[in-house]
Parts: C-alpha cells; structure tokens; sequence
C-alpha cells in the first residue's frame, strides 16, 4: 500500500497538504473561497475561480481528501501518469469556469440570493476521478449488512450490500457535504464532467490532449530517435537471417559433397581394376 506508478497522485496529496497549512499558517484563508455577490459581482475577484480549487479551509477536509486520493491512485496506474496528469488539468480548468458560472447565473437567482457561498477545495476534481473510478474498478467482494434480527424462510437475510469500494464513496460522500450545498454542487459539477470525459461527450480535442512528457517525467522520443531506432533494428534482423542463411547454405554444400555408401565401394573396386 503505497504510491508506487502513482507518482501524480503522491505530487496533489503532498501538495494539497502542503498548501492547505501553508494557507492556514499565512492567515489567507479569505482568499481561496468565493461569494458570488461580493466577490465576483461587487469587486469582480474573477481570478478567485482559478485558484478555489487549490487547497481547504479546514483541516478535516484536507484529511478526508488526502485519504480518498490516495485510495484512487488505482486510475493513475491504469491509465498511465501522462494521462492521469492531463485529466487532471483539463478537469481543473472545466469545472473551474462551469462551476462559479452555474452558481453566479442559475442558483443564486433562483434562490434569491440564499445560494451564494462556493467553499474552497478540489473536491470537483475529486469526484471527477471518482467517476472514473467507479467506471473501470470492479469490486472484489461483496457483503450484506442485516437489518433484520429474524431470518426469513429461504434464507435470504435482509439486509444493506455494500462491496470492498463502499468506504472510498463514504470518504468522498462525506466530503461533498462538508460545506453543502457549495460543496455538493462542486462534487456534481465534477461527477457530470468526469462522465462526461468517459462516455467522449466533451470535446475530442480535449479528451485526446496531452500534457508534455517532460512535465510527468516522461522522456518522449523525437521522431527522428524513433526512425533510427527502427532502422538499427531491422539492420540488426537482417544482419541475423544472413548469417543463418550462410550456414544453411555451407552445410547444404557440406551436405552435396559428401558420397553415399555405395559410390565409396565402387571406388574401391575401381582403384583395384
């Protein structure tokens, strides 16, 4: 139980962390949440939707949300750090604008102003790799909680199935409701975007897009690298069927020089006569 092949994982757990009490020691805490009416509509604070996500507020958050990353590297190691890393960014910056827009021009009308706080924290990004958890992860086992004392008939208790994966949708259920409803609406805007992603609705632009190798740690080969690999290759094949083919045809010339037993005592006679 580690962050091995999970290298972009162990990077936003420790990050996170890090920011958070780093926010917390400097007193800066007001500058990572938003409230729509004073913030983006009186003092037009745009560029508070682009760092929200970067850390929480409170230190149970940061636990609950480094727990449930670290229980979803599986997705890093089966998708590869390149992807996972490029999933997270394009991620960020989606629900970055979506969710602010949804709260500033729909909710808050709608509920006359009562709905109008956006708490800080990644937890759209969460929830948008949670969605591809919960999509390529099967569950190992499966278990049923009794809410029953009697037992019926066939056998058949009644009861609550939960499986091995239930605990990681409580971390993040609890999570999302910290704070709600800010905190519920980020982790839908997040599930939606991170379904959205799976099923190729976004763009294909988007969901084809990579971030550079370097910034993974992942040295990408040149073009150029990649001909002369090749080439060095084939060169190498060609180099091993000729000598083979030289052997097969030295031991075939082996092979026609040598005399049968019969053309052996026809000699003998003939060396006699």
């Amino acid at each position: 139980m580690s962050f091995t092949n999970a290298p972009v994982t162990r990077s936003l757990v420790y990050g996170l962390v890090g920011i958070s009490i780093a926010v917390s020691l400097l007193d800066i805490k007001h500058y990572f949440y938003i409230l729509v009416d004073l913030h983006l509509w009186r003092f037009h604070q745009s560029w508070r939707a682009l760092i929200y996500q970067l850390c929480y507020t409170n230190s149970s958050e940061v636990l609950f949300a480094a727990m449930t990353l670290y229980n979803l590297r599986s997705v890093e190691r089966m998708w590869g750090s390149r992807k996972f890393a490029s999933f997270v960014f394009v991620t960020s910056l989606l629900t970055s604008i979506i969710t602010p827009a949804i709260l500033a021009l729909f909710l808050r009308p709608l509920t006359l102003g009562l709905f109008n706080y956006l708490p800080a924290g990644p937890t759209p990004i969460l929830f948008a790799v949670l969605a591809q958890y919960h999509a390529m992860i099967p569950p190992i086992y499966k278990y049923k909680v009794a809410t029953s004392v009697s037992t019926p008939a066939d056998d058949q208790a009644q009861g609550i199935m939960f499986s091995d994966k239930s605990y990681r949708y409580l971390l993040a259920l609890q999570l999302a409701l910290f704070q709600w409803p800010g905190s519920l609406l980020g982790a839908l805007i997040g599930w939606l975007v991170g379904i959205s992603w799976r099923m190729e609705i976004l763009p294909r632009a988007l969901i084809r897009w990579r971030l550079p190798g370097w910034v993974v740690g992942v040295r990408t080969q040149r073009r150029s690298q990649e001909f002369e690999g090749l080439r060095r290759r084939l060169e190498g094949e060609g180099a091993s069927t000729a000598a083979a083919t030289g052997v097969q045809s030295q031991s075939g010339a082996e092979g026609g020089r040598r005399r049968t037993m019969g053309q052996q005592v026809m000699d003998q006679f003939r060396g006699v006569f």
